[in-house]
């Protein structure tokens, strides 16, 4: 209803429908109700009727009263006076007679003198008309007798109607008006707010929806705060270094030689790989970054990466088994981010393996999918700290330095190439026992088998660790 809508709240949108609704409702009742007993009027007629003729066989009536006619008959039947225009019933019994026909209402009084009854008084009117618009105009005029009780009746319902919607209105919108004052609270930061609401219906559902997403916005508040301090250390850390030797240099302190250009450089480089997978980051999470998706072998890719590991690891002594089975079927991804996710996967077990520890990438087929793990015997995770491995920056020993643990970037990334391509990354663990990182990548239909990605030329080392990353 347009006038509805201009009505400033719920409470008295629901109050005003209701009344109507319940306005409508003794209208038609009332309605009903006088169509119903339209003819009840009719009792009271026939006492007048019986009061007329008992006058005028007493003699103590002049005139009747409009719409009554006055008949009489002899004891025997005959007519007195004028001819009545309607037939009327001959009655001999000497009994005063109350009735109708289908065209009169009469009421007969039997004239006595004596003893003997002498004559029979009728006074007679009219029935009322019977048709549709006769019953119609009964009822309206059986309403109009008694208007006034119709009038309080509907009155008194329409304000307990009023009285008991707003009652009812007021804690169904309740809800509704503390998230309203939550919302402005969320406008100026304040993600902790709550709404409290018992009730299971739509609007105890939109409080708890409300809740969840005041927590979600709250949770990604506090990752963006996160990442905007974890950014600003990780950018500040190359920098200073950079400056430090750069005043030095200045300075006098440090002289201008290989060995201080090269420290320099590989901050530089540092700090480039930094911008470089937070960029990759942001395109991948914001499905800016296309996807290159062709048929690709996954054991080519597995033993190139292990060759760039090796070169990567710094001298450190890990054992890369592969067991990538020979008919397995070959992927539909993107050849150089299956490389990405694997090389950070494998480089972030090789960080975190003892000397002499054991890595072991395998593969088999699962539902149409490829599924591949990464298995190392290293120090393993905490259960607190699965949920949150693939968050950015979120790093499980805190204690460990940049660069021992990397930049932190690294499953992220993965994730993001991950589920750019339909599929899921998870990772288990338990303290003392190692992990396993498994993800799985769609596979190519049988008549799609014909690849098209050769063995790449491995990389050289700067170009491994740029696509290298860290344990989140």
């Amino acid at each position: 209803m347009p006038t509805l809508e201009k009505l400033p709240t719920i409470r008295s949108k629901l109050g005003a429908v209701i009344v109507i609704a319940v306005a409508v409702t003794v209208a038609l009742i009332f309605l009903m109700l006088g169509y119903a007993l339209r003819e009840t009027g009719r009792d009271t007629e026939r006492l007048a009727l019986l009061r007329v003729a008992r006058a005028a066989a007493a003699g103590e009536l002049g005139e009747p009263p409009e719409g009554i006619t006055l008949v009489r008959f002899t004891r025997d039947g005959r007519l007195i006076g004028a001819a009545s225009p309607w037939p009327l019933p001959t009655f001999t019994d000497g009994m005063v007679h109350v009735g109708s026909t289908h065209l009169v209402e009469f009421a007969a009084v039997p004239v006595t003198r004596g003893g003997v009854v002498e004559e029979m008084v009728f006074a007679v009117t009219q029935v009322p008309d019977r048709s549709l618009i006769g019953r119609v105009a009964a009822t309206f005029e059986f309403l109009a007798r008694f208007w006034w009780q119709f009038l309080v009746a509907g009155a008194l319902s329409a304000g307990v109607a009023l009285v008991m919607a707003r009652w009812l209105a007021r804690g169904m919108t309740q809800p509704l008006r503390d998230m309203a004052k939550a919302a402005r609270r969320m406008e100026v930061g304040d993600y902790e707010v709550r709404v409290a609401s018992r009730s299971r219906d739509e609007v105890g559902q939109l409080a708890q929806a409300f809740n969840r997403m005041s927590e979600e916005l709250g949770r990604l508040e506090r990752m963006r705060r996160d990442l905007v301090a974890n950014v600003s250390h990780e950018l500040k850390t190359p920098i200073a270094a950079i400056r430090a030797h750069l005043e030095n240099l200045l300075d006098g302190v440090e002289p201008s030689d290989p060995e201080t250009i090269e420290v320099m450089l590989a901050q530089t480089e540092r700090l480039g790989r930094l911008v470089e997978q937070l960029l990759d980051l942001s395109r991948l999470e914001s499905g800016e970054m296309p996807l290159h998706r062709e048929p690709v072998a996954l054991a080519p890719i597995v033993r190139q990466v292990v060759s760039e590991i090796g070169v990567a690891a710094k001298g450190k002594t890990v054992s890369i088994e592969p067991e990538i089975p020979e008919d397995l079927p070959p992927l539909d991804a993107d050849p150089e981010r299956v490389h990405q996710v694997l090389f950070n996967l494998v480089d972030n077990a090789v960080r975190f393996v003892p000397e002499g520890g054991e890595i072991r990438i395998a593969a088999h087929r699962r539902n149409g999918s490829i599924e591949i793990s990464v298995a190392d015997n290293g120090v393993g995770i905490a259960p607190e700290h699965l949920p949150r491995v693939f968050e950015r920056f979120y790093r499980v020993d805190s204690a460990r330095s940049r660069d021992e643990g990397g930049t932190g970037i690294g499953l992220a990334i993965a994730r993001s190439v991950v589920e750019a391509h339909g599929g899921h990354i998870r990772a288990d663990s338990s303290p003392g026992q190692g992990a396993v990182f498994t993800f799985d990548l769609p596979a190519v239909l049988p008549e799609r088998r014909r690849l098209s990605w050769p063995e790449r030329r491995p990389q050289r080392a700067a170009d491994v660790a740029r696509t290298g990353g860290g344990q989140a």
